[in-house]
């Protein structure tokens, strides 16, 4: 990932550094575990232990030379640490482990301690729009169809809504981090032909992760579910970005992004205020989407037992992890500092001349009497009248002489924007549950 779009906690989780560090430990707790069986003797198991060297740059670095010659990683990483324990006690690094046994535990580890930092933050985002929500309540603005003028809406809804989708993100990412936390140390096939089942519980137990029955590699079934997670706090974020945009637009300007003291929108046009947040948040999650595509390639395997999966998901679950990340922190930033235009909505709302009303006229004439085609056809030819003419909705209809024994009070009903919001509550006692 470039650091761009890398927050400093998410990317110290893949770090080389903490990729090599964490294969250190499973090494460690392994032997101690063989200890603990009586085949590691007690002193060299302690000796490993004191003798673990720090994975610093000269430790990477070392592994990565002797990489050039094994062409392995984790023998090349097996091969250092061995060196650096020294003696009979480093021989016993490894001791009934295969690669996968490593490479797999240590994923599973990063993306569970990933999955707590984007549970995080999406908690965070989650209190933020909750208290939009509820600030813009009562902030009437259109409803829009096919990006067409519908019916009366507030803010407070639409931001309400968005609430509730980023709570299943929550939740998808919450069980995603469930079904990550696992780990296998049985061996080549996933036999445990040559480690006992204890080891892998005592390493299991070690880290809080959940040992589970595997071949030679984790099922990557796992890794798709986690990935789906990512992806999906990216269209929801991408959702909510692509409405600000629009919402954004010169012609509608009912909320703007926030513009700090220096900032600049163009460089060669000075007035420009342009949506640069929502855009990045809407370009990152195809990213998000695409390696979704990559995961869900992974999990079909030779035989369940090929490394086909390494090389993309080094690219892939690093980069998803800190773009999912990255996303919900920046939208969350667009959101505090977003500028909402409460008279430019209601500006909107009333210049198609009273048109949002007409589905509650409708219903009045069908109310009063008429059928429902005949109503339909009476408010159409009305609406047409008076989108073509730029004139008043209602003044149309009531020069209608189909409609003069239609009480006025009927119309007035009608055209009451409180009628049209009177159950607008709905959607935030569903909001007034969430868990924030």
């Amino acid at each position: 990932m470039i650091p761009r779009y890398a927050l400093p906690e998410m990317e110290s989780v893949f770090s080389d550094e903490s990729r090599f560090g964490r294969w250190v430990e499973i090494e460690l707790l392994a032997t101690e575990a063989h200890s603990a069986l009586g085949i590691v003797p007690t002193a060299d198991a302690a000796t490993c232990r004191a003798n673990s060297p720090v994975v610093d740059a000269r430790f990477i670095d070392d592994v990565l030379d002797r990489e050039k010659i094994t062409d392995h990683d984790v023998a090349a990483f097996v091969d250092i640490l061995q060196s650096r324990i020294g003696g009979a006690a480093g021989a016993w690094v490894h001791y009934g482990l295969t690669s996968s046994d490593i490479v797999d535990t240590a994923w599973c580890w990063m993306l569970r301690d990933a999955a707590d930092l984007l549970i995080e933050a999406s908690s965070k985002l989650l209190r933020v729009v909750v208290s939009l929500a509820k600030a813009h309540r009562d902030t009437v603005m259109i409803g829009r169809t096919h990006g067409v003028h519908a019916e009366p809406t507030t803010f407070g809804a639409k931001v309400a809504l968005w609430a509730l989708q980023i709570d299943r993100d929550r939740s998808r990412l919450i069980a995603a981090r469930e079904n990550i936390a696992v780990c296998k140390l049985s061996g080549a096939v996933g036999t445990y032909s040559n480690v006992d089942p204890k080891v892998e519980q005592h390493v299991a137990h070690a880290l809080g992760l959940k040992a589970v029955p595997a071949t030679q590699v984790i099922s990557r079934d796992r890794h798709a579910e986690y990935m789906w997670a990512c992806a999906a706090v990216g269209n929801t974020c991408e959702m909510i970005a692509v409405e600000l945009r629009h919402l954004q637009r010169t012609e509608v300007r009912e909320v703007e992004e926030g513009f700090k003291a220096g900032q600049k929108g163009s460089s060669a046009m000075p007035h420009k205020r342009n949506p640069i947040s929502a855009e990045t948040i809407t370009g990152l999650s195809r990213v998000l989407r695409g390696n979704l595509q990559a995961a869900m390639q992974d999990v079909a395997l030779w035989h369940e037992r090929d490394i086909s999966h390494s090389s993309v998901e080094r690219i892939v679950l690093p980069d998803s992890s800190m773009m999912a990340h990255y996303v919900m922190h920046r939208l969350r930033r667009l959101l505090e500092g977003l500028q909402v235009s409460p008279e430019r909505m209601k500006q909107n709302l009333y210049s198609s001349h009273g048109l949002v009303f007409s589905q509650p006229v409708l219903l009045a004439l069908v109310q009063s009497g008429l059928t429902r085609d005949e109503a339909y056809r009476i408010v159409q030819e009305a609406a047409a009248i008076s989108w073509e003419r730029s004139q008043d909705f209602r003044s149309v209809l009531e020069a209608d002489s189909r409609l003069e024994r239609v009480d006025k009070k009927v119309l007035d009903e009608a055209f009451d924007l409180k009628r049209s919001l009177v159950h607008i509550g709905q959607v935030f006692t569903a909001l007034d549950v969430l868990d924030v």
